[in-house]
């Protein structure tokens, strides 16, 4: 996974991820469907963040006749066979298919009342731009095709400077009156520190999948209880330095909430949804279906959670990395869709995934590709106007309209802004707020793209 390093102090004296390495997991409690209660003030967004840059060229692939003898010519090496692709039927045709280790999602698509669509060839952006534009120069985001900066960017859409917020932490610090009576953070990260988690005034709650939530170290024994008393009492001596009080005061809520959710998970049944083993993923999203579950207890109406995969910065060797890493993304995906469906939070939770960057559609060598631009997201959920595609596919031409240059790096057509903002309005947060947590939206015609009812 390629991981933010320039600017992480600076967050982890402001955020309660700093305890990360001292808030442990959930246990394996969930709750089954006769527990689960009708929540129709309740929703839940789940980024799926896939580090390294997702080559969604490969993703999402044409599969008409003319369509996919372009894109087989120009991917050569890299073209994926056209009997092995998935198709997605819309509207009785099939003009674009799936990687064929994407099989779950095929099926999420063209289900009936299908819950799953894709945004195609969206990207950072400061202003619609053109293939003009951009050989200009003209209004771009910083440092394009940085993997660190490109990840802040999409989790931020502060498109240059140094950020100190995401898009997520923002929209949890709009929405703070739904959550007025919650006895835990609106935040979740099963997948380390993040700045899409970090608000203006948000928090985080930052854990590992698969252990109890607190300080590990601890028993029930009176002598580990007395250790954990002194323990919370050190954190509350005043050492008159500014940054070991602001680090004690994070550790001492960190620990405080680890203590609410162990509560809150207690005595609740088992989730009877079947995740994939060995799939950190789907591991992940259990860990988030979980604390779902439990949201009664935690008198929450409005959760965001943050799960990764890593390993896409595919230089080389992509066919075998992504036939790899799509078959851990397409099971997790379907089994936590299934889950909300058990826990009957299918219609209030919206997964989606983000990426820094596609991939150059012309192969480079050793069987990989370059960093690019603009790329295709998925959408998850009931609230999804499923088994249709968003935003425009962008002209497959090796120095075409889209093409930033001559190796098929395509000019995004659809904001990551508008992406976010559309997710943040159906989440709750009011238009005359969006234009201070998306400061780009302003300069695009519409900030709803339709995907969400």
């Amino acid at each position: 996974m390629t991981h933010h390093s320039r600017r992480d102090f600076m967050r982890l004296t402001c955020c309660s991820a700093a305890t990360a390495a001292m808030v442990s997991g959930l246990s394996k409690f969930g709750l089954v469907s006769a527990l689960a209660q009708a929540s129709t003030s309740y929703k839940a967004l789940v980024c799926i963040f896939l580090f390294g840059g997702n080559d969604a060229n490969n993703l999402l692939v044409p599969n008409d006749t003319a369509g996919y003898a372009n894109y087989q010519t120009i991917r050569a090496n890299l073209a994926l066979a056209q009997s092995s692709l998935l198709p997605l039927q819309v509207g009785g045709q099939a003009n674009f298919a799936l990687h064929p280790n994407l099989p779950d999602v095929q099926t999420l698509f063209n289900a009936s009342k299908s819950p799953l669509a894709l945004l195609t060839n969206v990207g950072t952006l400061v202003q619609p731009t053109t293939r003009q534009n951009y050989q200009s120069q003209a209004s771009l985001p910083e440092n394009l095709f940085s993997h660190s900066d490109q990840q802040e960017q999409w989790q931020t859409t502060q498109l240059s400077g140094l950020p100190n917020a995401g898009w997520a932490g923002k929209v949890a610090d709009k929405i703070q009156g739904m959550n007025s009576g919650a006895q835990f953070p609106p935040i979740l990260s099963v997948a380390g520190n993040a700045i899409f988690c970090t608000g203006d005034s948000t928090r985080p709650f930052t854990m590992s999948p698969g252990s109890t939530p607190g300080l590990s170290g601890f028993g029930t024994s009176t002598a580990s209880q007395a250790r954990f008393l002194a323990t919370q009492q050190l954190l509350t001596f005043d050492t008159g330095i500014s940054l070991v009080q602001a680090a004690s005061g994070v550790t001492t809520q960190a620990i405080q909430e680890g203590l609410v959710l162990s509560a809150a998970l207690k005595n609740i049944p088992a989730i009877q949804t079947v995740f994939p083993a060995n799939n950190g993923l789907a591991s992940q999203l259990k860990q988030v279906a979980q604390v779902m579950a439990a949201r009664s207890a935690l008198n929450i109406q409005r959760q965001i959670f943050f799960c990764s995969l890593g390993g896409f910065d595919t230089h080389a060797d992509q066919l075998d990395t992504q036939v790899s890493l799509f078959t851990q993304l397409s099971p997790a995906m379907a089994a936590f869709y299934q889950a909300t469906q058990e826990l009957g939070i299918s219609s209030e939770v919206t997964t989606f995934t983000l990426s820094e960057f596609s991939r150059t559609f012309q192969p480079g060598s050793n069987g990989g590709t370059d960093h690019a631009w603009g790329s295709h997201q998925m959408i998850m959920g009931d609230a999804v106007k499923g088994n249709a595609f968003y935003g425009q596919f962008p002209t497959l031409a090796l120095g075409g309209p889209d093409d930033t240059g001559s190796n098929g790096r395509w000019i995004p057509s659809t904001s990551v802004d508008q992406y976010a903002a559309t997710l943040a309005t159906w989440f709750g947060v009011a238009n005359t707020d969006l234009p201070s947590i998306f400061p780009n939206l302003a300069n695009f015609q519409t900030s709803s793209l339709g995907f969400l009812g």
